[in-house]
């Protein structure tokens, strides 16, 4: 089974927008290029973070723009745009009824899968795409501090 990654790539669009904006042209070829995947891939995450009031974009132009400001966005309603509320974790339900373990594992990770996702909704909530940004920021000078220390050895 392969893990969703469009919450972590469609924050990944959202920043690479406010990142580069007026530095390169924001297409989604470009974005796709970052991404390390397809322009179709980054088009669809254009298109739903539109419909969803992330952005606006013009069609054939390259220069989607966020409409709201970075620290105004939660990670939670990137989250809940991207993935709706489909489980933080899912539990297999073809297990045999009549084992111990297997009779009883659905509704007692039911129980803690339940409280690990309200904690991770409270914490996603409470970090915005700006602090996202900073971060990157910050390590993106880390790297280039270590790598230009190693040109002067």
């Amino acid at each position: 089974m392969k893990v969703s990654t469009r919450f972590s790539d469609s924050i990944h669009l959202l920043a690479f927008l406010v990142i580069y904006k007026g530095k390169t042209t924001l297409s989604s070829n470009i974005i796709a290029s970052s991404m390390n995947t397809s322009p179709v891939v980054v088009r669809r995450l254009m298109s739903n973070l539109r419909d969803t009031g992330f952005i606006k974009t013009t069609h054939g132009s390259p220069d989607p723009e966020l409409l709201r400001e970075p620290k105004d966005i939660s990670l939670l309603e990137i989250y809940l745009a991207t993935e709706g509320k489909s489980p933080l974790f899912a539990i297999d339900h073809e297990t045999n009824p009549d084992c111990i373990v297997g009779g009883n594992i659905q509704p007692t990770l039911n129980d803690y899968f339940s409280h690990a996702e309200v904690a991770a909704e409270a914490i996603l909530g409470k970090i915005s795409l700006q602090d996202v940004i900073d971060t990157i920021l910050v390590k993106e000078a880390a790297k280039k501090l270590a790598e230009n220390g190693k040109d002067k050895e």
